[in-house]
């Protein structure tokens, strides 16, 4: 098996470090302010509150029921009620507020419902080998109430999807795009063998998943007196109680570093929806959400993640372990470290008109590149895309030619400028 040459520490600074696997509550509060949406005629049985800490001074999970429970009001009939969109597939596609929302996610604090994402639960005791073996991320680095982002590559390390992975109690729970839910939950199964103690389940229908985004969101966090986890390191995730109901909040989201997370019960989804509305957050859908991506560079299945691409040009290097053993795709990585072997990464561009996903890229009269994906920008003049570029052919502030003479400026997105790759080792 070859090495990587590259170096990096056992916890590379994307992942959780060590510093932070003892989570302690100083005191068990109340979550939410006295005005919160939650609070009837017996308030103080209403209120979010905190889960125990354990023995050992880390969070105690708390019991995740994996049953659909009894439901009342369907979150997604609420939210109709209130003039969202809501496709067939059960997809929020928008609020009629595109403009607000996006505004808001620069300037404010914007709730987004990502409830058809895949949420998949790995227990068992082998839980913490099997997908340190399986995916790309140092999950023996990690503890209870930590994080991180890992990538399910195929054994060529070509792309399949990035997982938002949260460490708890009992399991593992991996949040996975929805397109690839079904694959995914397949082949981790297809890789459990008989002596594995390690189970998998597809928890999606039986949870909710929210996103907190915007410089704000830490402000909200605060008025819910969920301010410990505000400047904790990505992915740490803690859990609480919605009327006697798990809640679970991490900090990140599958867009940003920044903001957080909520998985819970639809139960009480709607609850934790009105109280993110009450204090100011405001809600986007869908199509809003799909401009974010491309324009924050977020690569996507069936897009910029497919068999075409590898994880390097993918340009995911955070979710990358230099320095663990074997595992799927870790030799094709390990490979393309040592020899500088990759030939083409992954960029955002400025674009003079709307181009189809798939055209090519040119600089003077030669193919490098093609386009993955594309959107309008804030204002319908402005176009945005994302594309893989040849190496030696184009960087930042470079103009190319995308499809028919439509010309286009190369520039950095906020999530893939927020990746680290290796210190190239200077000569001696």
């Amino acid at each position: 098996m070859t090495t990587a040459t590259a170096t990096a520490t056992p916890c590379v600074s994307h992942l959780v470090g060590r510093s932070t696997a003892r989570l302690q509550y100083s005191r068990a509060a109340p979550l939410l302010y006295r005005n919160a949406a939650f609070s009837t005629k017996k308030s103080n049985k209403n209120k979010l509150s905190s889960g125990k800490s354990c023995s050992t001074s880390i969070i105690a999970a708390l019991p995740f029921e994996l049953s659909p429970p009894p439901i009342d009001h369907d979150f997604l009939d609420t939210v109709t009620a209130e003039g969202a969109k809501v496709s067939e597939e059960g997809i929020i596609e928008t609020f009629e507020n595109d403009d607000e929302a996006l505004d808001a996610f620069d300037n404010g604090v914007v709730v987004m419902d990502l409830s058809h994402f895949g949420r998949i639960r790995v227990s068992g005791d082998d839980r913490i080998q099997f997908l340190h073996n399986q995916t790309t991320a140092d999950f023996e680095c990690l503890s209870e109430g930590q994080g991180c982002d890992t990538v399910f590559v195929t054994p060529t390390a070509r792309t399949i999807d990035i997982a938002y992975a949260w460490i708890m109690k009992k399991a593992v729970v991996l949040v996975v795009s929805p397109e690839t839910r079904g694959n995914i939950t397949e082949m981790l199964n297809k890789y459990v063998f008989f002596a594995d103690k390690v189970e998998i389940q597809d928890i999606t229908k039986q949870t909710c998943l929210f996103a907190l985004a915007g410089p704000k969101s830490n402000q909200v966090m605060a008025n819910l007196n969920l301010s410990d986890l505000v400047g904790q390191p990505y992915g740490t995730n803690r859990h609480y109680s919605v009327n006697g109901m798990p809640l679970t909040v991490g900090v990140g989201n599958i867009i940003s570093q920044e903001g957080f997370s909520l998985l819970m019960s639809p139960t009480t989804a709607g609850s934790v929806w009105k109280t993110l509305l009450s204090q100011g957050a405001i809600p986007l859908g869908f199509n809003a959400w799909e401009k974010l991506r491309v324009i924050q560079g977020r690569p996507a299945p069936g897009k910029e993640l497919t068999n075409e691409f590898n994880v390097l040009e993918a340009g995911l290097w955070n979710s990358i372990s230099m320095n663990k053993g074997c595992y799927k795709g870790q030799e094709t990585i390990s490979r393309l470290i040592t020899y500088d072997g990759v030939k083409q990464r992954l960029w955002g561009i400025h674009l003079s008109a709307p181009v189809e996903p798939g055209s090519p890229i040119t600089v003077n009269g030669k193919k490098v590149g093609k386009l993955t994906s594309y959107t309008t920008g804030r204002k319908e003049s402005d176009h945005f895309a994302l594309g893989y570029i040849k190496r030696q052919a184009a960087s930042c502030g470079d103009t190319v030619v995308v499809g028919e003479n439509i010309l286009g400026t190369v520039v950095d997105v906020p999530f893939l400028s927020q990746q680290s790759p290796p210190t190239k080792k200077s000569s001696p």
